[in-house]
C-alpha cells in the first residue's frame, strides 16, 4: 500500500519534469521569434548599428583635432606673413 502513493507522486514529478522541460523549449522558441522579428524591424527602420556609429564618432573627433591644428598653423603663417608684407612695401618705394 505504501508504494501506491510514492508511484502517485512519482508519476506526479515525472509530469511536472516533462512540463517544465516542454516549457523551457517553448520559451526558447519564442524567443528566437522574437528575436528575429525585433531585428527584421530594425533593419526595416533604417538604423544604425552602434559599431558604424562609434567608428564615424571617433572619425568626427580627429577631424576636429586635425581642423584646430590646421587653424593654428594658418593663423600663426598669416602673423608672420603680416610681419613681413610691411617691410617689403616699405622696400619696394
Amino acid at each position: 500500500m505504501t508504494n501506491g502513493p510514492n508511484r502517485i507522486l512519482d508519476e506526479f514529478a515525472k509530469l511536472v519534469t516533462d512540463a517544465a522541460g516542454a516549457a523551457q523549449g517553448v520559451r526558447q522558441e519564442f524567443e528566437a521569434v522574437f528575436r528575429s522579428q525585433i531585428e527584421r524591424l530594425l533593419n526595416s527602420m533604417d538604423l544604425v548599428k552602434r559599431e558604424e556609429f562609434d567608428a564615424v564618432r571617433d572619425m568626427a573627433v580627429k577631424a576636429r583635432e586635425e581642423n584646430a591644428i590646421l587653424a593654428a598653423r594658418v593663423t600663426a603663417l598669416e602673423e608672420k606673413l603680416a610681419q613681413i608684407a610691411p617691410k617689403s612695401e616699405n622696400s619696394e618705394v
